[in-house]
């Protein structure tokens, strides 16, 4: 396993830095639109929608609104789609809870989870954008968003290693650990502190930005556990297999799509 996750992140690195220190905002918005949309189709079918056309229906629905969205993405609707991310996520933790919800592959279930894939895609994607066209340096606080996910993603698994006995969630993923949770907590944390102060932030708000680092964090568990819990009920291993051996987009990504919107709402009122 750590094999793998060295492979694939020689793989990834270098790309996600590519994607995102490279182009201007408006040719990130595309690439990562595509990536998203790749994402979704993966989630369709973690959703149980398995007619071909459908799934094509959707996808040619959803580059429409990423289209519109991308047109309104400098008003109010910015703001307004990270709130819809960050509340969708609070409410996605009490799907945890409750994780026998729409376990069953009945049609009004398959729409429910489908629904909820616009939840986990649009919020991320202008979370993306917010994040990658701030001034100054919002290419760097893009990739900082990402480095607080992986690296809390290596602190976990270490910690998890060395110190992991109680679970977190056995009945969805029964890997985690609390002390991977708390692995991941400090990494994250640790990491938005380097960040923020070399991007300058100082005083109180390089303290809020340490906040918002475990915030971050926590939100990235529960994406990793909700796309665990669709695994689940779909009785699948992984989402796809973009990366042979190591899964789908939705494997790799899940964390992210719950980070970004959590992080740069949290910016934002921040004022960094």
């Amino acid at each position: 396993m750590l094999r793998q996750r060295v492979l694939t992140a020689i793989f990834l690195v270098p790309m996600a830095l590519l994607i995102i220190l490279w182009p201007n905002t408006a040719v990130f918005a595309v690439i990562c639109a595509a990536t998203f949309l790749a994402a979704l189709w993966e989630w369709m079918l973690l959703s149980g929608l398995k007619n071909f056309a459908a799934r094509v229906a959707l996808l040619v629905v959803a580059a429409a609104i990423f289209g519109a969205l991308w047109y309104g993405h400098t008003t109010l609707l910015m703001p307004m789609m990270l709130a819809v991310g960050a509340a969708w996520w609070l409410l996605a933790c009490l799907w945890l809870r409750h994780f026998a919800f729409a376990a069953a592959p009945t049609a009004e279930n398959r729409s429910l989870k489908t629904i909820a894939g616009a939840f986990v895609l649009f919020p991320a994607w202008m979370a993306a954008l917010s994040l990658h066209e701030r001034l100054p340096h919002g290419h760097w606080w893009t990739l900082l968003a990402l480095v607080i996910v992986w690296c809390a993603d290596i602190g976990a698994y270490f910690s998890g290693r060395v110190f992991g006995k109680l679970k977190l969630a056995p009945q969805i993923s029964p890997g985690k650990t609390w002390a991977g949770a708390y692995g991941a907590l400090v990494a994250g944390t640790l990491i938005a502190l380097l960040g923020g102060w070399l991007l300058h932030v100082r005083g109180a708000q390089l303290l809020g930005l340490a906040v918002l680092g475990s915030l971050t964090v926590a939100i990235s568990i529960v994406g990793d556990l909700i796309e665990s819990l669709m695994k689940r009920h779909a009785m699948v291993k992984d989402s796809g297999s973009i990366f042979p051996g190591h899964g789908g987009l939705m494997d790799r990504m899940d964390s992210v799509f719950a980070a970004l919107p959590i992080f740069a709402a949290g910016l934002l009122l921040l004022g960094v």
